[in-house]
């Protein structure tokens, strides 16, 4: 050989190499190639994440803000079940005792609470928590604004009658026929502050076994679950427990967020990125619950979000969009229901909100300014009900009436450096002419936040200033593009999703 060429052949040799064996996404600014075929093996691909929301707790349901943004939320994705905390809560009245210490209960604001929800067409995933005053057994309080209380109850028979009495109201308000499609929860996160009994465990199973078992004897028909543990914990655990107490369970509830620690979820030292941590969680319960006497329970995750602290560098910003997409991705398969934290931003855990952008866990911020997430929702909600087989970390094919909708995103993790990116689909079995609706979320569409900065960051905008913001989060048109001997090349900037709709 001549050394031209052989200096000719190792340099195309290692252009085929970077192409094809090294991860194209790993090299910023390159033209990643994604193939779909769409003739591939496919799978239901149920909306998993886009069923039910959390939502701060029971009595801000009451407010007119509050019922805006949940018909907002449910307009864009059509959501079945809502979840809040502190049913229970003193301000509801529920619970009061006369001078002789017998129970009284007054179901008046869980009437309107619930009547509401149905009326806006969603409903109650019903967390049981948290502890009537003159139930509890100690006077602790938990640090949050409204002071809710995680005591377990002072006597066991008025919390099991008080149970009983909640769950055949409910039942005769509304019928059983419909809230035996209610879903019923025991408590929240009480392997950490949210749970005053002790040792924790043994007296939560204490607690489930006594709720479980009064909610049935109401009705086998109603649905019952738990244990609705942070940081994915106790589900083996809890599943032995019932199943040797042979106590009723419908189903798994637990919670992670993505910057958990993973001495928390996992007990080891390593270092878990914020784009790994959430579905590998859902992935250790999917198979604890698989390798369990009670392989066929359903999994609900009845909380997660990017961060569990108020980041707005996080929560607030268009990372949302990529981040959730890539969520979607990984999580298939392995969980019926995810429930994101939270719809809104009418939310009083830390106090009264002080202004629009705190980092705040809703997908429409105070005033009624929808984020980036909230656009991220709206543009998924577009994808199809099935799933196409498709080797990438950062982009997912789906089908609906036959037809592709495509997810693609650019994601860079917080403190990283991230640059533009382009994709460029190859569609095989993609027969005739097509175009693609191309919808956008990144900085300059389905964001207000430049906005917000360029007025200054208001601590109170006026209402001509939130209408203005509510104009600029709004998404634009979709991007028609043509689709040219079955290709269709899409820029990416860094932080941004696009959702295209193959026609």
């Amino acid at each position: 050989m001549t050394k031209r060429f052989v200096a000719i052949f190792f340099s195309l040799w290692f252009l085929f190499f970077a192409r094809v064996a090294l991860p194209q996404q790993s090299r910023a600014g390159a033209n990643e190639v994604v193939l779909v075929d769409l003739a591939a093996p496919s799978t239901p691909f149920p909306h998993f994440w886009e069923q039910m929301f959390g939502s701060g707790r029971a009595n801000l349901t009451l407010r007119d803000s509050y019922r805006r943004d949940l018909d907002w939320v449910r307009d864009i994705t059509g959501f079945q079940y809502v979840r809040f905390h502190a049913i229970f809560h003193d301000e509801n009245g529920v619970y009061d005792e006369d001078a002789q210490g017998n129970p009284l209960y007054n179901f008046s604001y869980v009437d309107q609470i619930y009547d509401g929800l149905l009326a806006h067409h969603v409903r109650p995933f019903v967390e049981l928590s948290f502890m009537p005053k003159k139930l509890a057994a100690s006077s602790v309080l938990h640090p949050f604004w409204y002071k809710p209380s995680p005591a377990p109850p002072a006597d066991y028979m008025k919390w099991d009658a008080l149970i009983t009495a909640f769950t055949r109201h409910l039942v005769d308000r509304y019928g059983l026929d419909e809230v035996s499609q209610w879903y019923f929860e025991v408590w929240n996160e009480p392997n950490i502050d949210f749970w005053a009994g002790e040792p924790k465990q043994p007296t939560y199973f204490e607690l489930y076994d006594h709720t479980a078992r009064a909610v049935k004897a109401v009705s086998p028909r109603l649905r019952i679950g738990g244990p609705a543990t942070a940081q994915a914990a106790w589900v083996p655990d809890f599943i032995g427990h019932v199943t040797e107490a042979n106590v009723p369970a419908d189903f798994v509830s637990t919670h992670v967020y993505a910057n958990d620690k993973a001495e928390d979820v996992f007990g080891t030292h390593e270092n878990i990125p914020r784009d790994r941590m959430v579905c590998r969680s859902v992935k250790k319960v999917h198979d604890q619950i698989k390798a369990s006497a009670l392989p066929n329970l359903p999994l609900i995750w009845s909380e997660y979000n990017a961060s569990y602290k108020n980041e707005p560098e996080i929560t607030d910003q268009v990372f949302m969009a990529p981040w959730l997409a890539d969520t979607i991705r990984q999580c298939d398969g392995l969980v019926d229901t995810m429930s994101y934290w939270t719809l809104s931003d009418v939310f009083e855990e830390q106090g009264v909100v002080k202004q629009p952008f705190y980092g705040g866990f809703g997908l429409v911020a105070a005033g009624g300014l929808p984020k980036p997430a909230f656009n991220a929702f709206k543009v998924l909600h577009l994808l199809g009900d099935r799933r196409v087989r498709l080797d990438s970390s950062s982009a997912l094919v789906t089908t609906r009436a036959g037809a592709p909708v495509v997810a693609a995103w650019n994601l860079v993790l917080p403190d990283a450096t991230g640059s533009a990116k382009s994709v460029t689909f190859e569609f095989a079995g993609l027969n005739g002419r097509h175009s693609a609706l191309v919808h956008r979320v990144d900085s300059t569409h389905g964001s207000l936040l430049n906005v917000y900065e360029q007025m200054g960051r208001p601590q109170f905008p006026t209402p001509s200033q939130i209408d203005q913001l509510r104009q600029a989060a709004a998404l634009p048109a979709p991007q028609q593009m043509p689709i040219n001997g079955n290709r269709l090349t899409i820029d990416l900037p860094a932080q941004s999703l696009v959702v295209i709709e193959v026609k």
